[in-house]
């Protein structure tokens, strides 16, 4: 009897340091995972479905000169937080760059030249740098070409960041065995107009809303597996939509409608006018039906590189960005 009792003893101490190894080995494969991910090389910054659009953009008749301020975060918005105060911002102060980067970005770089107006203190110091040594080392040599004028400035920012405007969830548990979902929908509101230099006039303003989506998902296990032995497991994920990357879609597609938008105003001029006919009949059909606006600007975006691409004649557009003359487009139609 008293071996039978020794055996058992044994059998149920080495049930229990198997499980413990299971449990240890467990954790420590999924802390050996999550170094593994920290350790990845660093990516380029992902392409979205907007900056897609944008690069699939027809070229325009006359390249538009532009200069970007800045682009704030005008909400003041801190990180939502339940459990405590967060004084880190719920939303990227880097707007100006990322609006840089979608000017830069659409027809690939052919619509819009960019001047550099962030750094301009720094720019002019450089080139007064540059005068004076080389009149000092050269003569009357020293000079420099003009800089580029911009013929409309873009200002605007980030005007609007609700934090939990939908949330829900669901859960179920049967014998101890279940799991729930959570989730949370948040709001960035981008507001960008195009200000003509000459008269100050605002020629073009736009309004794009991108939602954050939050989701956490979990499961459990809880019940005796013995009279004296009980079995808990919990697992559980959560992801996040990084809000910068909502901000930088929001403004990409700011920039996607100006540009359509001012082709509607006869502010600029598409090179090929039949390759964006059918994009700019689509932009009408999403201001007076903005639920269909996804679907809308793929079909557009499609159509309208495709013609491009049957009609076009193989020469670039004619590039002002040697003149240092205020210019907003081509053609009689031009304004600002």
């Amino acid at each position: 009897m008293s071996s039978r009792r020794t055996l058992g003893a044994c059998v149920h101490a080495t049930r229990r340091i198997v499980c413990l190894l299971v449990a240890v080995a467990a954790v420590s494969g999924c802390a050996a995972d999550r170094q593994a991910n920290m350790g990845q090389a660093p990516e380029y910054g992902p392409q979205t479905p907007v900056s897609q659009k944008l690069k699939k953009l027809p070229v325009p008749a006359q390249p538009v000169s532009v200069g970007v301020y800045d682009f704030p975060d005008m909400t003041g918005q801190r990180k939502p937080n339940d459990k405590f105060a967060e004084y880190s911002r719920a939303v990227t102060q880097g707007g100006r760059a990322y609006l840089v980067n979608a000017l830069t970005t659409a027809a690939d770089g052919q619509w819009f030249n960019v001047v550099e107006r962030t750094g301009l203190d720094s720019l002019l110091q450089e080139r007064r740098l540059i005068r004076g040594t080389r009149d000092q080392y050269q003569g009357n040599n020293g000079s420099l070409p003009p800089m580029h004028f911009a013929g409309v400035m873009l200002e605007g920012g980030v005007i609007s960041y609700n934090a939990n405007t939908l949330t829900g969830g669901f859960g179920a548990k049967f014998l101890g065995i279940g799991g729930n979902t959570e989730y949370r929908q948040d709001m960035v509101t981008v507001a960008c107009r195009v200000v003509s230099v000459r008269t100050g006039e605002v020629l073009a303003s736009v309004t794009t809303t991108k939602t954050i989506y939050s989701v956490l998902a979990e499961a459990s296990v809880f019940r005796f597996v013995s009279v004296d032995e009980l079995l808990e497991v919990e697992t559980g994920v959560t992801q996040n939509e990084p809000p910068q990357l909502a901000v930088r879609q929001a403004i990409q597609l700011a920039v996607y409608s100006l540009v359509l938008e001012g082709a509607v105003k006869g502010l600029w001029e598409f090179k090929n006018p039949d390759a964006a006919t059918e994009l700019i009949d689509k932009y009408e059909q999403i201001r007076k039906s903005p639920e269909s606006a996804p679907d809308l600007i793929e079909d557009g975006v499609a159509a309208a590189g495709a013609s491009q691409q049957a009609r076009d004649d193989g020469s670039g557009s004619e590039d002002y960005g040697n003149n240092p003359s205020p210019t907003l487009a081509s053609g009689p139609q031009a304004q600002g």
